[in-house]
């Protein structure tokens, strides 16, 4: 969901891009957030802690130098460090499929330097929450079992021989974590009702070449979320890199796990779970790459294809091994699973340190410390296939540059990267400074087109894609002709509201790209105004209330803003608008806002519409003749009929089906603070006689009679929180993104 994990010595630093609609720069906008280390180290469980202090302090002071040295100089067995630096940061983060945390959003999976290992989520927008701490439940179930990954296993040694001390640090210590996508399965409910469970599993790589596989029941809540786990042994030496395999072949669903080692080969492993129900995996371990020839696995990547010459679908299997990619082509036929494989050479001449893959097109960018980015794009043959691969100077974008990671944005408009200075003048810089530059991998035109023929019919699912729009559109200050005749007849040939949704989206980015900018910075305080008493003046403080409260707006989008462009805000507000002197050059500017205001007002009215037409159809579905429902359904009613150059046929029937259901019952709704009726005349908000006014849902358009309410990312719209006596389809249609924008509720 359009965020960047960096993981560093104090934190996790999470940038998440956002195409905000009420900003009229031109800069990308960030939002940036943080998962902070814990400050006390981890400890592995291996035992009594008595037992384990009497033991770690046997070894400390052991005769046989082979002992002492090895177990003083190991940071596993010593996180805390004593006379050594302490073991503070993370080494690596992972996030999970989209829709595994309570708002919809995607979990992050951090692993810290001294091997501790928990999931966090971002509920409530600005903090993180750590939900689980998988290391220490995993050290439990090993304590309760004896260290014995299954009954029948032959009794080992004692916590104080130092072969045993080791194997049980080994055999809990991560080194990976990767996530599966997400499994549906069916369960049925006492009534015979069939519901759709949801759940993911998490496999986590340990030291010792052993595989957990979390199963967690969505949405993730915590500890009560976690279904089972499960140990698999890969046989492995010096596991280094780890990868899930997913496969679909004939409608059925394949799993694995692709593991990489230290010593150079891979194999696909296969994943038997007996409670997942409608998966698949394979009947033994498939290698890939057997060689031992010491070239280190440093990254895997799956991704599913389809094979244009076979017909059917396929997956490829990158993994980069020391300066060269190795490559396999697998392919399910009549006679088996067939595996191509190769390798890339002649892209890099460092080792490569970071790789990453856009899974819609297939195309694989790799990267080496020296700057150097090589974009693969696979090209299928009659037999396997062959990579064209291109190289990206970052030296021509940012200067001398070193690289230490890349990630692609998910629909492959942008490439972010990790920096810092390189050699000047055959000198290194003194000091390193990190920095994520993000580059742009499509044009505007490219990502036009793949917006208007997206099967994903999500706006913020796409939040690459509408960022380099918007930045078209604040630039020439126009919608292109050619976007605007594609749009107009998607809407007019399917009428899907994703469409109006666009639409609604390029209206507002023009809208701003008209606004004037102001001649000054907001957030600077003006220091030629006498400050005034509010007690002295009562009438103008109405007056200081609007301008803090600008004020405050102004500041919170500027410091999402990324300026490192340095753009001159004079310069800003001379390009933004005709300078003209006299009112009459004013005018054309000021009725073409109104008539952008005009259209923004119409569209968003047709998408109100089409919600609560789909409001209306769950309260018929889900309710029973004179039935009161929480949800205002007359006053829905009533709204729709209300304007009589409305004439929606389906609206029309389906009001009929309701008020018929209805029976003349009116059911309406009470201020809570005076008890009088709440009419429905406005979409956004509710006031009744006495002048209270409440802000209306705009998921259910009930009224938010409380203190505590959820918002749009966007600001778009607000939302009630569901309470514990709502109905099943309530809380299902609270669930729901924001039908302006698409962005999640918080």
């Amino acid at each position: 969901d359009h965020r960047v994990s960096v993981s560093t010595a104090r934190s996790i630093a999470v940038l998440e891009q956002l195409s905000d609609v009420h900003s009229g720069g031109q800069e990308m906008v960030i939002h940036r957030t943080a998962v902070p280390a814990p400050a006390a180290a981890c400890l592995l469980k291996v035992g009594p802690k008595k037992e384990v202090a009497e033991c770690k302090e046997k070894f400390a002071s052991s005769v046989d130098p082979t002992v002492s040295q090895t177990f003083m100089l190991d940071r596993v067995f010593n996180p805390e460090g004593k006379s050594l630096p302490p073991l503070r940061g993370f080494k690596y983060s992972s996030w999970s499929p989209l829709g595994c945390d309570a708002n919809g959003r995607c979990l992050l999976a951090a692993l810290t330097m001294d091997n501790r290992l928990t999931i966090h989520a971002n509920l409530n927008r600005l903090q993180w929450v750590q939900l689980v701490d998988l290391t220490e439940i995993y050290g439990e179930r090993l304590y309760e079992a004896s260290y014995k990954l299954s009954k029948a296993d032959a009794p080992r040694g004692e916590l104080g021989d130092f072969s045993e001390f080791q194997r049980r640090h080994s055999m809990q210590t991560p080194v990976r974590m990767e996530w599966s996508g997400i499994c549906t399965t069916q369960q049925v409910k006492h009534n015979n009702e069939c519901w759709d469970v949801g759940s993911v599993l998490l496999a986590v790589l340990f030291e010792n070449g052993n595989i957990a596989v979390w199963q967690f029941q969505l949405p993730f809540l915590g500890k009560e979320s976690i279904t089972s786990c499960n140990t698999i042994e890969s046989g492995i030496n010096s596991p280094s890199v780890l990868s899930w395999w997913e496969y679909e072949h004939n409608n059925r669903k394949m799993s694995g796990l692709i593991v990489g080692s230290a010593f150079g080969p891979v194999k696909i492993l296969p994943v038997n779970l007996k409670a997942v129900k409608g998966y698949f995996t394979l009947r033994q371990p498939v290698v890939l790459w057997q060689e031992m020839d010491q070239l280190p696995v440093h990254s895997i990547k799956c991704i599913p294809l389809y094979h244009p010459y076979q017909k059917c679908s396929c997956s490829l299997v990158v993994a980069a091994r020391g300066a060269y990619v190795l490559w396999c082509l697998l392919l399910i036929s009549k006679a088996g699973l067939n595996v191509h494989n190769s390798h890339v050479t002649g892209l890099h001449s460092l080792p490569i340190v970071s790789m990453t893959a856009d899974k819609q097109n297939g195309t694989v960018y790799t990267c080496s410390s020296d700057g150097k980015v090589r974009q693969l794009i696979p090209i299928f043959t009659d037999v396997a296939l062959k990579f064209e691969h291109q190289l990206i100077k970052l030296s021509e974008v940012f200067g001398s540059v070193r690289t230490h990671g890349i990630a692609v944005s998910p629909c492959g408009a942008y490439l972010a990267v990790i920096t810092t200075e390189g050699m000047t003048n055959g000198l290194h810089p003194v000091n390193k400074n990190y920095h994520v530059q993000f580059v742009t991998l499509k044009t505007f035109e490219e990502a036009a087109a793949q917006l208007l023929e997206s099967s994903v019919q999500n706006l913020f699912r796409q939040v690459d894609l509408t960022d380099l729009v918007r930045w078209k559109i604040l630039k020439d200050k126009h919608i292109p002709q050619f976007l605007q005749e594609a749009l107009d007849k998607k809407i007019e040939s399917c009428g899907s509201t994703y469409f109006w949704r666009f639409k609604l989206f390029l209206l507002r980015i023009l809208y701003q790209s008209m606004q004037k900018a102001p001649s000054e910075v907001m957030w600077r305080p003006s220091h030629e105004d006498a400050k005034i008493l509010i007690s002295d003046s009562p009438g103008m403080g109405s007056t200081e209330d609007d301008q803090e409260e600008g004020t405050s707006k102004q500041v919170s989008k500027q410091s999402l803003c990324d300026t490192g462009k340095g753009m001159d805000v004079d310069d800003t507000a001379d390009d933004c608008l005709p300078q003209s002197s006299d009112i009459g050059g004013r005018e054309p500017m000021e009725e073409k806002l109104l008539e952008i205001q005009a259209q923004i007002e119409a569209v968003e009215m047709h998408l109100t519409r089409e919600h609560m037409k789909r409001v209306l159809g769950e309260v018929y579905l889900h309710t029973w003749i004179t039935e009161n429902t929480s949800i205002p359904t007359r006053g829905v009613c009533d709204f729709l009929m209300s304007d009589d150059g409305y004439d929606d046929r389906t609206a029309r029937v389906l009001i009929g089906h309701i008020l018929k259901k209805m029976n003349k019952q009116t059911f309406p709704e009470h201020c809570s603070l005076c008890k009088e009726i709440l009419p429905f005349t406005d979409r956004k908000q509710a006031v009744c006689s006495n002048g209270h006014i409440w802000l209306r849902c705009f998921l259910t358009y009930q009224s938010c009679q409380s203190l505590v309410y959820r918002r749009c990312l966007l600001h778009d719209s607000i939302a009630r929180h569901p309470t514990p006596e709502d109905p099943e389809w309530i809380k299902r249609l609270l669930q729901g993104p924001c039908t302006f924008c698409d962005s999640p509720v918080f």
